[in-house]
């Protein structure tokens, strides 16, 4: 699975972005998907992730109540509000092959594919 991620860009805090991921092959309906981060000088962490079956999402503290993650048969979404400067990073999705009798959970690590990453960039 190759994946796309758009909708990066800057905006000053407060403010919101969507950012969007499309795979380029297969569709994504047997896959979790996560968003992770990656902040400079920094390692790339978990954000959000939404389970195969889209009835289960997983946040990181530092966003629950600002971010929201959903999906659809295509894409997977990253709803961004009240942006703050430490949401600053390159923003990356990916794809977890789940077998269908696991299709509620949501992993934080070991995902298989990658897209190549979105900037944000929040001024204060």
């Amino acid at each position: 699975v190759q994946l796309q991620a758009s909708g990066g860009g800057l905006v000053q805090a407060g403010g919101s972005l969507r950012l969007s991921c499309a795979p380029s092959g297969p569709s994504i309906s047997s896959y979790a998907m996560g968003w992770f981060r990656q902040a400079p000088g920094k390692e790339r962490v978990f954000v959000a992730g939404i389970s195969r079956s889209g009835g289960s999402t997983v946040y990181i503290d530092s966003v629950k109540g600002r971010f929201t993650i959903s999906r659809d048969n295509a894409k997977v979404y990253l709803q961004m509000n009240s942006l703050k400067p430490e949401d600053t990073a390159v923003y990356y999705c990916a794809a977890d092959f789940i077998v269908y009798p696991y299709s509620n959970y949501v992993p934080r690590a070991g995902y298989d594919y990658w897209g190549q990453g979105t900037q944000v960039t929040v001024s204060s």
